[in-house]
């Protein structure tokens, strides 16, 4: 452990060191381990896949990290020679093909979330187009349309609905606000609730409502004419839209170009369950 740290303090410091005649760059040499080079820029790749609570720690500890992860890997992956069998070179193949796959949907997918195409598409969802309705309403959520009835019957009876709410719903999340649901526009709730509350006038409570979540008291506070956003407030989900159509787009225009052969008469599902046919 104490040479391995050695190694790599001695390394950091050859990379600040004058002697050094150019700048580091991805081609460096860092390490040598039985003649096989680790360059810096494996390093820094290798960082690009740690997951992020990795990339919070302080630079020369995660230099020295990876650079002995690196050293240890080259190490074992020499000593897999006549190890590797037929399932291995598969599981690698499926990984370098998956990843290739990755590349080529992250490069369709980046090039079509321009700052051009992110304002088209403000502009269409938020700007041409007609923006409806927004509804606050609040609502109980029971088991069965039995608790749902006898709830109504309290709340015409002069019961108050936001002390029901925390009472009796099951939805623990609005029920600690006494059912309230806040602002949501038409698409953002489940079709039979929509409705429900579409067809509504504020201040009124509905009759039970099913859905598949359970029975629904609604009671509508408000409604009011829908405004856009601002952009930088939807911004990412814009992006996120954007990419995602060139994803399935790129995928169907692919595939589609694709000479494709499938030869799978005969052969039993279940097989994929059989790793022996692979084990050797």
């Amino acid at each position: 452990m104490l040479k391995s740290a050695a190694l790599a303090g001695a390394l950091v410091l050859s990379l600040a060191a004058p002697g050094r005649a150019e700048d580091p760059t991805a081609d460096t040499v860092v390490a040598r381990v039985d003649g096989v080079e680790v360059t810096l820029g494996e390093m820094i790749a290798m960082r690009e896949t740690l997951p992020q609570q990795y990339l919070q720690l302080p630079d020369d500890v995660l230099f020295n990290g990876i650079l002995d992860q690196i050293v240890q890997q080259v190490v074992l992956a020499k000593a897999s020679d006549g190890l590797v069998k037929r399932r291995d070179k598969l599981i690698m193949e499926n990984q370098t093909r998956g990843y290739l796959a990755g590349v080529t949907l992250d490069a369709a997918a980046n090039a079509a979330a321009t700052d051009e195409a992110l304002k088209k598409l403000y502009d269409e969802k938020y700007t041409s187009a007609e923006l409806g309705k927004e509804y606050h309403a609040a609502h109980i959520l029971v088991a069965s349309e039995d608790e749902a009835l006898e709830l109504k019957k309290q709340i015409d009876a002069g019961a108050d609905f936001a002390a029901l709410a925390k009472e009796k719903s099951t939805d623990k999340g609005s029920a600690t606000a006494g059912g309230d649901l806040g602002w949501f526009g038409v698409g953002r709730m489940v079709k039979p609730f929509e409705d429900a509350v579409v067809a509504m006038e504020p201040g009124t409570v509905s009759d039970p409502i099913e859905t598949q979540f359970g029975w629904h008291i609604i009671k509508l506070e408000e409604i009011r004419d829908a405004t856009a956003p601002a952009f930088d407030d939807v911004k990412e989900e814009l992006a996120g839209d954007l990419r995602q159509k060139a994803v399935e787009e790129k995928v169907k225009e692919l595939t589609d170009g694709a000479s494709v052969e499938k030869s799978v008469d005969g052969i039993d599902p279940a097989i994929l369950k059989n790793a022996d046919l692979i084990a050797n």
